[in-house]
């Protein structure tokens, strides 16, 4: 995974860092896939039913940022592959160190 691509994705406002994502439920790990188009691609192994895809990519993405679960919000894309989240209390630069610092291979772990 290109840090250069992770850094264009990822953007920053006032409140946290906004996280454009593509998910692929029901896979065999949680991890960070690389890239989907304009999106950071995210497998997770919870099915997508009753929102048990959404909670369980909540607290992946908390564990990853090391940030508590209540720190990420999805933002939209409630219903679909496709979303958004937002982290709050952790800067781009920080997000980033982390992501880097953790990824020794194709696929980041969760």
């Amino acid at each position: 995974m290109d840090s250069e691509e992770l850094e264009q994705l990822l953007r920053e406002d006032q409140h946290g860092v906004i996280m454009p994502c593509w998910i692929q439920p029901k896979s065999s790990i949680d991890a960070i896939a690389g890239v989907h188009g304009d999106a950071i691609k995210i497998t997770i192994t919870a099915p997508p039913v009753d929102g048990k895809a959404n909670e369980h990519l909540c607290k992946c993405v908390a564990k990853l940022a090391g940030i508590p679960k209540s720190s990420v919000e999805l933002v939209s894309g409630m219903t679909s592959r496709r979303k958004v989240i937002r982290l709050y209390g952790i800067t781009k630069a920080e997000l980033l160190a982390l992501l880097h610092k953790k990824n020794n291979s194709k696929k980041l772990k969760i």
